[in-house]
């Protein structure tokens, strides 16, 4: 066997239809495309276009906003954070503030700060530094003995 008489097998390669080259090739004057005008151009993008109809972003209501100066909480807890005691992953001697819970894995990622709820049980005798917390929260936690400090939310986000 030679170099020039190796080749494809029969049939795996195809040759390029070249469109738009006169009638007599098959696909010829619309080049495949069926039809004259825009649609038979290239980077034609006619997304949200119904035919003249009134478009359905334009027929639905629009309502409401975004408030771009809101805050957005990490919401724990309490039983949530004894859970993680119990487990060791929280020290209950030292405040716990966003970024202990973070490090214990009971917060994902930080946001604007956290927010304590009295949801569950609370044995523990914990110090907490959060930026906000129910009243049934900071009842539960002085009643087991702790404190609980609350700082205020990180500045607005616009002026970051």
């Amino acid at each position: 066997m030679k170099l020039n008489e190796i080749s494809d097998v029969e049939g795996a390669t195809h040759a390029r239809k070249r469109v738009g080259r006169g009638i007599g090739s098959g696909s010829g004057k619309t080049g495949g495309r069926g039809v004259k005008g825009q649609k038979s151009r290239g980077g034609v993008a006619i997304n949200g276009f119904e035919g003249g109809q009134m478009p359905i972003y334009r027929r639905l209501p629009k309502r409401g906003f975004t408030n771009i100066f809101t805050t957005d909480f990490n919401v724990v807890s309490l039983g949530r954070i004894q859970t993680a005691i119990d487990a060791g992953k929280l020290d209950a001697k030292v405040s716990i503030d966003a970024l202990a819970l973070k490090a214990a894995g009971v917060i994902r990622r930080l946001k604007d700060g956290v927010r304590v709820l009295a949801d569950g049980e609370l044995k523990a005798k914990i110090n907490l530094d959060v930026a906000g917390a129910s009243k049934s929260a900071v009842e539960k936690i002085e009643k087991a003995g702790g404190s609980i400090k609350v700082q205020p939310a990180k500045a607005d986000k616009a002026a970051e």
